[in-house]
């Protein structure tokens, strides 16, 4: 192909360092997002994953996919096992190198979430990252607090679906003041690569949330991974912005006009089961929640030079 006016410029690294061969389903939103997220951390890292599809995807042992050195950990000490690493990393004057928690949201809103609070109260220098596909996925599509408002699992089945929202994983971590707390997804890979390489540049602890659907646990095609992940951020279900310090709020990608949350809802098997009147309550939460972190971004403007 002629390199043409209308051509994209490359602009994520050029490096790779996960491997072909690992073991994540087609389309594994996980996958994608640990493919991106290395590009931006580089080879100077060490990663601690705890019970997770990622402690699968990785491969069997001695084989890794990840070209950097890995701590499998028990399922509630991602934080405090990568906590660890930065102490000894510390002790041995290598704090040039990125310590990465990198978990699933079971382990993270759920089981992990008192390492978690402990690691950013003391202000651990580390990256916490969060893939989230709204279930305990590597053990059979279980019902997680991340799971949303009346999706199916198999611990919420279709008579049964899940009655609470989502929790607000980000808000808790903002509430502890780290200097910095993001979302991001695999469909905006700019955007994710550049809210890792800003918080592995700050000192104390980081936290990345990222939306990494999962077309067994969804009920959609491996295909369209990208245009659901995109789908959530245009709908406004996952909204796209970072907090500085617990305070500073930006909205990162801003759509002219958020679109009806039915196209997002109607392309996954896990909202089959929806009435009109479920579309509408949820329609009516994400309005609700996208005004609310439209005025955060506004008041942290307002007081940011108090």
């Amino acid at each position: 192909m002629e390199r043409g006016e209308n051509m994209r410029k490359l602009t994520l690294p050029r490096e790779e360092y996960m491997s072909s061969g690992h073991l994540a389903c087609q389309g594994c939103g996980g996958a994608l997002a640990m493919r991106l997220a290395l590009k931006a951390l580089g080879k100077d890292t060490i990663l601690t994953i705890p019970a997770c599809c990622w402690s699968v995807i990785d491969g069997p042992f001695p084989y890794s996919a990840v070209g950097v050195p890995l701590f499998h950990a028990p399922f509630e000490t991602a934080a405090s096992t990568s906590a660890g690493v930065a102490a000894a990393m510390k002790m041995l004057g290598r704090e040039d190198v990125n310590v990465v928690a990198w978990a699933g949201d079971g382990g993270t809103f759920d089981i992990g979430i008192q390492a978690i609070s402990g690691a950013a109260e003391r202000g651990d220098n580390i990256l916490y990252i969060v893939y989230d596909n709204e279930a305990y996925m590597n053990t059979g599509i279980q019902r997680s607090s991340a799971t949303p408002y009346k999706a199916w699992t198999t611990t919420t089945p279709y008579k049964f679906p899940k009655t609470r929202q989502k929790k607000d994983i980000i808000g808790i971590l903002a509430a502890h003041k780290i200097p910095y707390a993001a979302t991001a997804t695999v469909a905006y890979p700019e955007d994710l690569v550049k809210k890792v390489s800003k918080a592995k540049a700050l000192r104390g602890f980081k936290f990345v949330h990222i939306l990494a659907p999962c077309p067994p646990g969804w009920k959609t095609p491996p295909e369209i991974t990208i245009k659901l992940s995109r789908l959530a951020v245009q709908t406004g279900v996952f909204p796209l912005y970072e907090v500085e310090n617990g305070e500073k709020y930006k909205i990162n990608i801003k759509p002219k006009k958020l679109k009806p949350v039915l196209e997002y809802l109607k392309l996954q098997g896990r909202f089959r089961h929806l009435t009109q009147n479920d579309v509408n309550e949820i329609q009516k939460n994400v309005d609700k929640n996208w005004k609310l972190l439209q005025a955060k971004e506004e008041f942290s403007k307002q007081i940011e030079n108090l």
